[in-house]
């Protein structure tokens, strides 16, 4: 079995064009998520996917793979799952899902994805939660919260916060979702011929369009954030973020 990740990343976009390719410290936004991502033992394989010349020309300077897919995709996931058939996985091959976005996460978070697949045969696809320690993103429509029940499954996602505590004198726990997927490569291609279903439109999250199907997915708790680049202005956080880890 192996065990393959894929960074989607495309140049359009309406909030950061060329997102990809921004510098942060020297360096454009996708080499630092390869080489993060290159620091996780359980990858076999890394590509970035992508529809832009200019992206796919920059991973092959910094030495990393590239796999030009079409530009029609709907999502990240879309073109992932069109990669994944271009490499011909083998259908219980594990797909991983990196967003391209999350410039300095810590690779240990891949290995908490990747591990729920190894262990259990019969998951099909995990993602990740961290619980959430300021309000201020408990209330960003921008980050996602997730619940679960008691085996560790999502029960939803939603932007708003979930649950809700009634009882203003109980000890409120949140948790936000961390857009990173693994998926065995068959369940991956079923995903992407599903249906949209209402709660997906009404969210705007695909994740939602395999609970709305009875499909379930593995939530595993991790003990690191992962911080995302959305607008220039995020570039200057982020820098300061990546010298505080260089500190001794």
């Amino acid at each position: 079995m192996k065990i393959v990740a894929f960074i989607p990343a495309r140049y359009q976009s309406k909030r950061f064009m060329g997102k990809p390719l921004a510098l942060i410290a020297g360096k454009p936004i996708i080499q630092h998520v390869f080489q993060r991502s290159k620091e996780c033992p359980e990858l076999d394989e890394i590509y970035v996917a992508t529809d832009d010349l200019r992206i796919y020309e920059c991973v092959n300077e910094f030495g990393g793979h590239a796999i030009m897919t079409n530009e029609g995709h709907q999502s990240g996931t879309d073109r992932i799952a069109e990669a994944a058939e271009k490499i011909n996985l083998a259908d219980r091959d594990i797909v991983v899902n990196i967003q391209g976005d999350q410039p300095i996460f810590q690779p240990s978070i891949l290995s908490d994805l990747i591990q729920a697949l190894i262990e259990d045969p019969a998951i099909h696809m995990s993602t990740l939660m961290y619980k959430i320690k300021d309000d201020q993103e408990l209330h960003d429509t921008n980050k996602v919260k997730v619940v679960v029940n008691n085996n560790g499954y999502a029960i939803y996602f939603s932007r708003l916060p979930i649950p809700f505590y009634r009882d203003e004198k109980s000890k409120a726990i949140h948790y936000k979702h961390l857009g990173l997927y693994a998926y065995r490569k068959e369940f991956l291609l079923s995903f992407t011929n599903l249906s949209y279903g209402l709660l997906e439109e009404a969210e705007k999250l695909e994740q939602l369009r395999v609970l709305e199907h009875g499909f379930r997915i593995k939530v595993v708790e991790t003990a690191f954030d992962s911080i995302e680049v959305d607008t220039p202005e995020d570039i200057k956080m982020v820098e300061q973020k990546l010298l505080y880890l260089k500190q001794p």
